[in-house]
């Protein structure tokens, strides 16, 4: 039995005449009624009554064959739709690995743009480490991870869509909060609160590196691992810390954030992924990454160039 008999069947079950589903299907009258005869031989049984040589009547056996014809054909019809939705990346699941310091300030912004465009994709969210996405990339637990470089694999793909200076986040009340800038020299005798080490290496090694251009190693008192935990740390007067530009969107109680004088490293935020385990879903999930990062560029180049114009325009003057 082929498809095409389900479909010859189903036109001349709805006309009831042969000629009338001959001409519905394009097809001459008696190659339709030649398929027809097929087909009862196949199953075994009548499907019509002829009450004449083109008008026939459905027999019991033709009315239970009719609706199950027609739950095939619905059955057929959204396995092909769920099988074209998947490899147009469309439909499916991805993992996804990130920090939390992404969570204040990229991922919002990406994960609210994907599910508008792919609604049908079911996103698996696991916040962990950048070593932690190393390690679950090459497990295959996630396809993508928003992580901070340095990597360890150097087989891993990797693509830099933010870099933040960093910032010091203090009480209201420090006395070095009245300053607009506070240079790193400043802070040699602060109490400053950090997270393990071997949680982000990268970034820890670079606000010791900052606090080294300032003569000094930072006073580590207090220990966290997550970064709103950090933050409350500091709004209960355990003293200051330094963090990406970003965790400005998180707001304390008491809690304000400063620039510094001196030009700080940057913090890298890569989007990092496996080409080998490539799917349609990722590489949709890419694209989306792309067009926002290389859209906040643009953005951000805009804003240098009309500050740049505003200075040239105030020397003119």
């Amino acid at each position: 039995m082929e498809l095409r008999h389900l479909r010859y069947f189903i036109a001349v079950a709805e006309e009831l005449h042969f000629s009338r589903a001959a001409e519905r299907l394009h097809i001459a009258q008696p190659p339709l009624s030649q398929q027809i005869q097929q087909l009862e031989v196949q199953l075994g049984v009548e499907l019509f009554h002829r009450k004449t040589k083109r008008q026939v009547q459905l027999t019991e056996a033709g009315e239970v064959f009719l609706q199950e014809a027609y739950q095939l054909l619905a059955q057929l019809q959204k396995a092909i739709e769920l099988t074209q939705k998947t490899g147009r990346g469309e439909k499916g699941q991805l993992g996804i690995g990130f920090t939390s310091l992404v969570t204040y300030d990229l991922l919002p912004v990406i994960l609210r743009r994907f599910r508008e465009k792919f609604p049908e994709v079911e996103l698996v969210l696991q916040e962990l480490t950048t070593t932690q996405q190393e390690q679950a990339l090459q497990n295959r637990r996630i396809h993508v991870g928003f992580a901070h470089p340095p990597l360890e694999d150097n087989t891993l793909n990797e693509e830099c869509i933010q870099q933040e200076a960093l910032i010091v986040a203090m009480l209201k009340t420090h006395p070095l909060a009245e300053q607009e800038k506070i240079s790193v020299r400043s802070l040699l005798n602060e109490n400053f609160i950090m997270f393990p080490r071997h949680l982000g290496p990268g970034l820890y090694d670079q606000i010791v590196s900052l606090c080294q251009q300032g003569n000094f190693s930072p006073k580590v008192t207090q220990e966290a691992i997550q970064m709103q935990t950090i933050i409350g740390l500091v709004s209960a007067g355990m003293g200051i810390a330094i963090a990406p530009s970003s965790l400005q969107n998180l707001q304390r109680t008491g809690v304000v954030y400063r620039t510094l004088e001196e030009k700080t490293p940057l913090v890298e935020t890569a989007i990092v992924w496996r080409e080998e385990d490539m799917t349609p879903v990722l590489k949709e999930f890419l694209q989306v990454v792309r067009s926002i990062y290389v859209y906040k560029s643009i953005d951000a180049k805009r804003l240098v160039a009309k500050h740049r114009f505003s200075s040239d325009l105030g020397r003119v003057n």
